[in-house]
């Protein structure tokens, strides 16, 4: 049997030189971030941005010793249905020592050619309160500002790199985050001027009048890498145990705000725009937001694989519905967007079965994820003056979820970094279902509505007394 071919940079990696450092070396940014850059270089074009990987995290030196000893180099497989085709990135060209202190990282975010300094350090990263600041009593921030000059976090990093490129008299780098969290170029400013602000306030100061921190929004779903993933690496003649797999549709708006420079990103697909915010809540809404809205019920019903839950016939048609009548409305237009044909894309997205993605994926983290993907569409259609049973359904969902067993009686095991005090609650609210909502933190003042809370505790108590393939089935009807 012939081998399939797999492509190697159209580039010369020795011309290479670095003007990125990026934080956070997870499969979403070695599948977005990197292969945009690999697409720019083989244009012949700016081969003085390459990427130099960094992390913060003990667990990162796993990462660096692994793509270290494959020269930097990453395998990115797309699984298009029609056929899968791999690549090799090469837009890294060196991965720093992981070290307590990060003496290494903040050495090469000081030198004049890094003029970006990327990140991806997953939605709950940033050390935000339930009130969108900066959580000063986290440990490791406490650290940071009792010790800047040998961190523990990324923000730490940065500031003490930007204090030394501010006493040698070179240009600040641009701080861009690639996370996935609403206003992330705003969130980033927030945590690095807030946590300046903890040990030099004139320094702080000047970060915030001085540093751009553009808003951008990503997306392109990445799996975790498993051993499904390494021998589809295998298949391809690659010995690589990190490969990273992903789908074939791939998206970035990004603010251009870049007062040290950027690589042309426009020429490779990436969105120029002062409308980030709107793109941005087209995708948290209708993507995101559908990701919960299927996820819970499959986990419900024992459902193991998202394009299986695409399957399913009540899956579907719910989440049709409430994205057509409950979510799509309320969000503001895109430019050249038709949102009903995104939403078209969505669903393809997801029935897509050779991504492989996990219902259980989708279920993680709900107490970070639905105050920003679901909670802001419930507030909308209330401002609005309707009361969205539909996204209330998804949130009772969730809420049985935590409860920590399925409709079969089957163990949910933890999902959530808060899944003891969710599961205490979830099976508290089986009787006083508004404890639920009382959750200031995820419903803010919706724990106040009257209508929203009688709507949940009919949607909760049915769904404990029927199951939701029931309740989705009368959700349907009505």
């Amino acid at each position: 049997m012939t081998t399939p071919a797999y492509t190697l940079p159209a580039y010369d990696r020795a011309r290479l030189t670095p003007g990125i450092v990026h934080i956070g070396l997870g499969n979403f940014h070695r599948a977005h971030q990197a292969v945009y850059l690999d697409d720019l270089f083989a244009l012949g074009e700016a081969h003085d941005w390459a990427i130099i990987g960094a992390g913060v995290r003990p667990a990162d030196a796993a990462m660096r010793d692994a793509l270290k000893a494959q020269d930097c180099l990453s395998t990115v497989i797309e699984l298009d249905p029609h056929g899968r085709r791999a690549r090799r990135i090469g837009a890294m060209i060196d991965f720093l020592p992981v070290e307590p202190g990060n003496g290494a990282l903040i050495a090469a975010m000081s030198t004049p050619e890094i003029r970006i300094v990327s990140l991806t350090v997953t939605e709950g990263g940033y050390f935000m309160d339930s009130a969108g600041r900066l959580d000063t009593g986290a440990p490791a921030i406490r650290a940071d500002a009792a010790n800047p000059a040998a961190p523990e976090t990324a923000f730490g990093a940065i500031l003490a790199a930007l204090k030394a490129r501010r006493a040698a008299g070179v240009l600040p780098f641009t701080v861009m985050s690639c996370d996935n969290l609403p206003g992330n170029g705003d969130v980033t400013r927030q945590v690095v001027v807030g946590l300046a602000q903890l040990f030099d306030a004139d320094f702080a100061a000047w970060v915030e009048a001085s540093v751009a921190f553009p808003n951008g929004m990503v997306d392109r779903i990445t799996p975790a890498t498993g051993e499904r993933e390494r021998a589809m690496a295998a298949a391809f003649g690659l010995d690589d145990p990190v490969p990273v797999t992903c789908e074939p549709f791939r998206q970035w708006v990004l603010e251009d705000h870049f007062p040290a420079g950027r690589p042309a990103l426009e020429k490779v697909g990436v969105i120029f725009t002062d409308h980030v915010h709107a793109y941005e809540a087209m995708k948290i809404r209708i993507l995101n937001g559908g990701h919960a809205i299927i996820a819970y019920p499959g986990g419900l019903m024992d459902i193991g694989l998202v394009h299986e839950a695409m399957e399913e016939t009540l899956i579907s048609a719910f989440l049709d519905k409430v994205e057509r009548e409950e979510i799509i409305p309320i969000v503001p237009p895109v430019p050249d967007t038709d949102l009903g044909a995104y939403h078209s894309v969505i669903r393809e997205r997801f029935a897509n079965p050779e991504v492989a993605d996990t219902v259980r994926r989708l279920c993680l983290d709900g107490s970070n994820r639905q105050p920003k993907f679901i909670v802001p569409s419930i507030r909308d259609n209330r401002a609005a003056g309707r009361l969205p049973r539909g996204l209330i359904l998804e949130s009772a969902l969730w809420c049985r979820y935590c409860a920590g067993t399925s409709d079969s009686g089957a163990v949910i095991e933890p999902n959530d970094p808060n899944w003891d005090a969710l599961t205490a609650r979830a099976v508290k609210a089986k009787e006083h279902p508004a404890v639920w909502l009382a959750m200031s933190e995820v419903y803010g003042e919706l724990g106040q509505d009257a209508e929203v809370v009688a709507a949940f505790a009919v949607a909760l108590d049915a769904l404990w007394a029927r199951g939701a393939r029931a309740v989705i089935t009368d959700y349907l009807a009505g």
